[in-house]
């Protein structure tokens, strides 16, 4: 596997564009277009949230039902989100206008938005977006970089990343762009993910792929801990690689799932480390867990735990909160065989070990907490599990951002 330049415009087939439809922002793009010139099996994973936005409901229709999908148009701005009939109507009007301007049919369009919740779209302006994105449509890098800037909210950078693979000597790419930066807790934030591919795989088996690598990768990650009404990460893979489709699991699913695994990785990690306010990336290493579940919830509860983002951003080494929301995740252990580290790349520190302080120096541990990437490792001495988690810390910006969030 190798990295490379690009993101959702990398692999074969696929084109993008970002504009500026002045749906809440003003002199920036709000809008942006994902296209492939063939059709696609599509996967998708969608928010837990009892409240699902209008997009997410129309998603999830053209996932279970549609032999296809070729195009995704995204807004940036109002999340079509308790909006009722009306959102859905706007969700078939948005695919109708894009499948005029694309030549598509109106159920291989797929919608997403994100913004304010309980805001109806501007549909004039909507569609003149759309208008505008099927024009500016093109294969280049910049192009899907474009894209990327363009589904920003309260994100600072946009997120997106691309890699290769051999898969039965021919080059197989997976490229993807995100955003997300505040109601960031997803259950599958507002996280919206994109990923493509020219793999040729089945629909079945790209959503057994979806479904597996969400729940170490876009599942492990939090910001507020708050899940979002829009929640949505769709793959599309149009099979112009030329390798022979994955049908099974095998050699072939492995590294197309590892490949998958890499891209949302680095995604979820990039959101977690932009969450809103944010001064540093907050990652949580559980190990040596009884099973890979308990790993899971107890490394999530601590990037979680307010107080503990609290002190990650005070350079705090605070540790009994760190403890403590270990024994408040439901995971039943011995407190007094728990080893805690910080790490960074300022070095490796342990601070707790065998039910005490384990004599470490406040100077020292304020010089490793005060880097952009700060993680604790957890050792449980229970077993041969891990898991990890990524969050941020909990800044006086946060509070600012969300106070003003609608204005």
């Amino acid at each position: 596997m190798e990295q490379i330049k690009g993101g959702v415009t990398a692999a074969h087939g696929f084109e993008a564009a970002g504009t500026e439809a002045n749906i809440k922002y003003q002199g920036r793009m709000d809008m942006a277009l994902i296209y492939s010139s063939a059709p696609c099996n599509v996967a998708g994973t969608f928010t837990t949230n009892v409240v699902k936005a209008a997009p997410v409901l129309w998603d999830q229709q053209i996932v279970e039902n549609s032999p296809y999908a070729q195009a995704v148009i995204v807004n940036a701005g109002i999340a079509n989100a308790c909006t009722g009939k009306q959102g859905m109507d706007y969700c078939a009007e948005e695919a109708k206008k894009a499948a005029s301007f694309l030549n598509i049919p109106e159920n291989a369009v797929l919608v997403g938005s994100t913004g304010v919740i309980g805001k109806q779209l501007p549909m004039d302006r909507i569609c003149a977006g759309i208008e505008k994105l099927a024009a500016a449509k093109d294969g280049s890098i910049e192009a899907g970089t474009t894209a990327s800037k363009a589904i920003m909210t309260t994100d600072t950078i946009n997120k997106e990343i691309a890699v290769t693979i051999e898969l039965d000597g021919k080059i197989v790419t997976i490229g993807g762009m995100s955003k997300g930066s505040g109601m960031i807790h997803p259950n599958m934030c507002t996280m919206l993910a994109y990923i493509t591919t020219d793999a040729a795989i089945s629909k079945k088996m790209l959503q057994e792929a979806l479904s597996t690598s969400i729940v170490d990768t876009f599942n492990m990650i939090s910001v507020d801990g708050d899940t979002s009404t829009n929640d949505t990460c769709l793959v599309l893979a149009n099979g112009l690689a030329g390798n022979e489709e994955i049908t099974a699991k095998g050699e072939a699913y492995d590294k197309f799932l590892e490949a998958l695994n890499y891209v949302n990785t680095y995604l979820a990690r990039t959101m977690a480390g932009d969450g809103e306010g944010a001064t540093a990336l907050f990652e949580t290493v559980v190990y040596n867990a009884d099973t890979k579940q308990n790993a899971r919830t107890l490394a999530k509860s601590v990037i979680c735990s307010s107080l503990t983002k609290a002190a990650i951003y005070g350079h705090d080494a605070n540790w009994g909160r760190i403890l403590c929301a270990l024994g408040y995740s439901g995971v039943q252990f011995d407190p007094e065989n728990v080893t805690l580290y910080f790490e960074s790349k300022a070095g490796k520190l342990k601070i707790y070990e065998n039910g005490l302080d384990a004599g470490y120096s406040e100077e020292e541990a304020t010089k490793i907490l005060s880097e952009p990437e700060v993680t604790v490792l957890v050792d449980m001495h229970m077993g041969s599990e891990t898991a990890t988690a990524w969050g941020c810390d909990l800044t006086y910006d946060y509070v600012k951002i969300n106070a003003d969030y609608r204005s």
